[in-house]
């Protein structure tokens, strides 16, 4: 027992003394932190990370401080509670992630000060690894190859030499979005590879969510984008031999119609899952009833009012978790309630290795898990803000042992890589 936590556990009086926010450049999208500070010298990490809305999320943390500083830190539920009614009226989103990311730390604080990781503090742990998929295979190559220092992906070869890659380093999932190459089954083909966002973005004529695609960069017709889906995921499947399940996240981009006649087509494949977000649960269920592939969705639900009507129809087989928007109070109610449904449950992980950490001590703590997101090709300083990389054999990572979240961050790599005012957003549909 180190003297700092002898100290921290005598005093009875520990209080917030500050706060800091970070907003990173990751790259293609942002990430953003909490740093929480104590008088008795113990600090607190949380992250929020959203690519869309990063000045939102740490402006709403500004407006959170009079209600934190000089607080016990200790004392989460009194805090909780006290940011959920001032946030009353701003219900969900910004408001509700920038309360996770103050949430997390606070957690981080906790376990820190008792010196146990934050899943002992809720009643220990169920396993000592966690199995992993590849997130964003193929995607982040797809928008930032140079960043990441690999090549391009031009053609099908390029796909399916990358699904022999996640087969090769001992995965046995990934998780992909659609990517459209210039040797795509188009009649009308892109100069340059891009990632298909159309839920997210891309100008007049977008909206519409259907195979059949028109906007002034793009034409997709008589289901061209169908096939340029099944070109994509056979070749992944082709790469790894068959034996990595493949998970095709289709976001926002589709409304029932279509997203029932991509399951329909991908079911001949060894599929992971097909990920959906929707914001109507008979929809998503009328999804799910027309294919035998499991259907994924949930990671921008916000607690358990959200996820309810979603449970009680049956609309998902996997319900993903997002805990930097969550919280990890809400996580784990979330997570009950989805076993009380006989629902498995998968962190929504797309961030930093600190989300990464979170999300290993919900994992360590709740029964129906069924597997957890990681993306593999990511900036190069991502280990560094943790001091080094993560334990990751044959697609399984350790469980962490260490107090807290179980790392510390260097907050000088956090400076170093500033996300810009006025650049972004992250992940819209950006045809080069």
């Amino acid at each position: 027992m180190s003297i700092l936590h002898i100290l921290a556990t005598w005093s009875k009086d520990m209080k917030i003394e500050s706060i800091e926010t970070y907003v990173v450049d990751a790259g293609w999208r942002p990430w953003q932190f909490t740093e929480i500070k104590t008088d008795s010298g113990i600090t607190g990490f949380g992250e929020m990370s959203d690519g869309r809305n990063p000045w939102g999320i740490v402006g709403a943390v500004e407006d959170f401080k009079p209600l934190l500083i000089g607080k016990d830190p200790l004392n989460i539920q009194s805090i909780y509670w006290e940011l959920q009614r001032m946030a009353i009226q701003s219900k969900g989103g910004i408001a509700s992630k920038a309360i996770a990311g103050i949430e997390l730390a606070l957690w981080d604080i906790k376990g820190k000060h008792h010196g146990i990781p934050v899943y002992e503090l809720f009643g220990g742990k169920l396993r000592d690894t966690q199995k992993i998929y590849w997130s964003h295979c193929g995607t982040s190559r797809a928008r930032s190859y140079e960043l990441l220092g690999v090549s391009p992906l031009n053609s099908r070869q390029d796909i399916v030499n990358l699904g022999k890659e996640v087969a090769d380093k001992g995965y046995t999932s990934l998780k992909t979005n659609i990517i459209v190459r210039p040797d795509s089954p188009l009649s009308h083909p892109p100069k340059n590879t891009y990632v298909f966002f159309g839920g997210f973005g891309g100008g007049n004529g977008s909206t519409d969510q259907g195979l059949e695609y028109t906007t002034e960069n793009q034409t997709f017709v008589n289901y061209e984008l169908l096939d340029v889906i099944e070109d994509h995921i056979s070749a992944l499947q082709e790469g790894s031999k068959g034996k990595v399940t493949i998970g095709l996240d289709l976001n926002f981009n589709f409304k029932p119609q279509a997203a029932k006649k991509i399951c329909s087509a991908l079911e001949k494949y060894n599929m992971m899952w097909v990920e959906i977000d929707m914001y109507e649960p008979e929809g998503l269920k009328e999804i799910k009833d027309s294919t035998s592939i499991p259907i994924t969705s949930g990671e921008n639900l916000l607690g358990i009012t959200d996820y309810r009507p979603y449970f009680n129809l049956r609309s998902m087989d996997v319900a993903m978790i997002d805990i930097p928007w969550q919280g990890f109070g809400n996580s784990r109610d979330v997570a009950a309630l989805a076993a009380s449904h006989q629902i498995n449950i998968a962190p929504h992980n797309y961030y930093s290795h600190l989300s990464t950490m979170i999300s290993l001590n919900l994992c360590a703590n709740v029964p129906n898990v069924r597997i957890m997101e990681i993306d593999i090709d990511d900036v190069p300083w991502k280990d560094q803000m943790i001091g080094g990389p993560l334990n990751i054999k044959k697609g399984v990572v350790d469980i962490p042992t260490a107090p807290g979240w179980g790392v510390d961050i260097d907050t000088k790599v956090l400076t170093e890589h500033a996300w810009q005012k006025g650049k972004g957003p992250g992940y819209t549909n950006k045809i080069k």
